[in-house]
């Protein structure tokens, strides 16, 4: 799967581009009568050459070790994009495509038809030729800025040196994997697996603010500039596209279908929250002045420290005490065993893989004696390696001609660095989410055109199914199956999982409302002419509006708050997934977590179709009913 050398990447992916070339020419070259075996297969075949390089590239970009490799992956990334952006406008191309006549297709061709000729429109194929000419420079230079903003993230690590008493209050392995160096002093990285735990138990207030603002200082100032000319980028194409701004057209083949509809929603949750949100604060507050009785507000910095101890002191759960019940190889089994009962499927381990990195672990999925595809779980920190949390497709399956492969990217603790490699249970729920995520691109991987397969649905639904899977790292009767002490090999009592989510339920208010800041950050900045926009000075006025903790000064987040690249106006979809999330819940809640015909159910309805069928539709199928926000707002408001 991994090329060992740029070169090869390089010419590896200019023989499919030259693949998709010939494709093309083969298309063009039909005279008459087109029909879906001469036009709408060589096309696909065409996508399927373009798909499978540029995931590859766009993997290798984010994951490879090797410098050189990965710089050849985004000039790969770029050679791909620009001639998909190349073929989106070109006019030839889109007047065979309609002119094939849909009468007597398969629906799923139909569809595939006629989202095809939509984003052809979309991307400006019938404009004038000096506008093609434009939007293909447009598009071109975002995806350089786009790569520009993600690789000064992924390469600003920042680091405080710090007094070994002040990680006072964290646990005793955190502490042992970070002895002071021959200065004396400990050194402490923004990387998750260092910053997480320190701003939830380290007592020293002075060394938590210093870390986050290293945190929320990444890849500032260069990433505003580049923030900047993105915005720039984005609006003059929707300008050109005949839209008010990049929030009307990107949101416009969602669910959402426009930038008002967002901003409507995002005003009811902020409704809604409002109070919660408000309670939430009172009792940080409260707990705040046992520390210092002056105090008339909780900082940013404080939230996730202060949480921590009313759920310690208050609500009788401290986070620590159930880390010993989440050594990392027992949840990532753990995961593979529910995974598998839930979706009638199983796992088999692959040798020697061909990986980016031996450290990665393969699998491939099977469902009966049927191989659905193949995943890769590469969950431990290195330099240079993405930050965050995702999965990253490498195959786009299609029915009889290749299965799906994918891979989750994550920074847990390392066993093989530190034993006993142990998580927070935020960690558990992460990899529960991330999982979605990769069980969608394989169990919905199975379609006759690329572009409904795995998480091809509306982008607003993407996160739905991943949310949902989160509620199984709660669930009792779920943990006890792989959450043993480290110890005495004891499974996890329920009554310490009720307290652990009672506990958890408590800021949840505060949690929302500070998303709807993110959300309105991602929206207005793309609903506005950017010669308008202060970026600073816009999130510091909706911060002020919407969130409930105020900005730290001299901080600037959105430097390194990737999804302004990759979601670019849609961080809105983060909270209408959940608004279903929720409420697709309740099925599962009616009858167990665990039963395996409501799960059989839900695979079939909503997974395995992947996005053949509009995400409404596959809510309505499962529910058996349109979805709704009450389930959303009756949890949200549940003290």
């Amino acid at each position: 799967m991994t090329p060992t050398a740029p070169e090869t990447l390089l010419a590896d992916t200019r023989a499919a581009l030259a693949t998709a070339r010939s494709e093309l020419d083969t298309l063009l070259g039909v005279k008459s009568g087109r029909t879906e075996a001469d036009t709408l297969v060589p096309y696909h075949r065409l996508q399927l050459a373009l798909s499978n390089a540029g995931h590859r590239a766009g993997l290798l970009s984010e994951v490879h070790p090797d410098k050189p490799l990965r710089e050849a992956a985004e000039v790969a990334v770029q050679e791909i994009s620009a001639y998909a952006t190349e073929l989106s406008l070109h006019r030839g191309l889109y007047e065979a495509l309609a002119s094939v006549n849909a009468e007597g297709l398969a629906p799923d061709t139909r569809r595939f038809l006629e989202h095809t000729l939509r984003d052809f429109r979309r991307a400006g194929v019938d404009k004038d030729e000096p506008t093609r000419t434009r939007l293909k420079e447009l598009a071109d230079r975002a995806v350089r800025l786009g790569q520009d903003f993600d690789r000064a993230i992924r390469e600003d690590v920042r680091t405080v040196a710090l007094r070994p008493e002040q990680l006072d209050g964290l646990p005793e392995d955190y502490r042992a994997k970070h002895r002071p160096g021959p200065d004396g002093k400990v050194r402490i990285t923004t990387d998750y697996p260092d910053l997480l735990p320190f701003r939830t138990y380290a007592r020293d207030g002075e060394a938590r603010r210093q870390l986050y603002v290293e945190n929320t200082s990444r890849a500032y100032p260069g990433n505003e500039k580049v923030l900047r000319d993105i915005l720039e980028v984005r609006a003059e194409q929707a300008r050109l596209l005949g839209m008010a701004s990049w929030a009307d057209y990107v949101t416009e083949d969602k669910m959402s279908k426009s930038g008002k509809t967002v901003a409507e929603f995002l005003a009811r949750v902020a409704a809604v929250s409002e109070g919660p949100a408000r309670r939430d604060v009172e009792r940080l507050l409260r707990r705040k002045q046992k520390d210092v009785p002056t105090a008339t507000r909780v900082e940013d910095w404080e939230k996730a420290y202060y949480e921590e101890r009313v759920k310690q002191e208050e609500l009788n759960f401290d986070s620590q005490s159930v880390r010993p019940y989440f050594e990392f190889n027992r949840v990532r089994d753990g995961l593979l065993t529910i995974t598998s009962r839930l979706f009638g499927i199983r796992y088999v381990a692959v040798k020697d893989p061909a990986s980016w990195h031996p450290k990665v672990d393969s699998y491939d999925v099977f469902r009966g004696s049927e191989r659905l595809g193949r995943i890769h779980l590469d969950l431990h920190p290195r330099a240079d390696k993405y930050k965050h949390a995702a999965q990253f497709p490498i195959v786009s399956g299609v029915k009889g001609v290749q299965l799906p492969e994918g891979a989750l990217i994550c920074n847990f603790a390392d066993p093989a660095v530190h034993s006993p490699a142990l998580l927070d249970h935020d960690d558990v729920v992460t990899l529960f989410h991330e999982f979605g995520h990769l069980m969608h691109h394989v169990l919905g991987g199975q379609q006759t055109w690329l572009g409904f397969s795995g998480v091809a649905t509306e982008w607003d639904f993407v996160e739905a199914p991943s949310q949902m899977l989160e509620e199984w790292a709660w669930d009792p009767e779920t943990l006890k199956l792989f959450a043993r002490h480290i110890e005495t090999n004891e499974p996890i009592p329920a009554e310490l999982v009720h307290r652990m989510r009672e506990a958890n339920e408590f800021g949840k208010g505060a949690h929302t409302r500070h998303q709807v800041f993110y959300a309105q950050l991602s929206l207005t900045l793309h609903s506005q002419a950017p010669a308008n926009v202060d970026i600073t000075r816009t999130m510091l006025e909706l911060q002020k509006r919407y969130s409930p903790f105020p900005y730290v000064e001299g901080t600037h987040f959105f430097a390194s708050f990737g999804h302004l690249n990759g979601y670019s106006a849609m961080y809105y979809t983060y909270l209408w997934s959940l608004v279903i999330a929720k409420d697709l819940l309740g099925e599962f809640q009616r009858h167990g977590l665990l039963d395996e015909k409501t799960a059989s159910r839900y695979r079939d309805t909503v997974l395995v179709p992947g996005g053949s069928r509009d995400a409404a539709d596959l809510i309505k199928d499962f529910l058996r009913r349109p979805y709704g926000f009450e389930a959303f707002q009756a949890w949200l408001e549940k003290v």
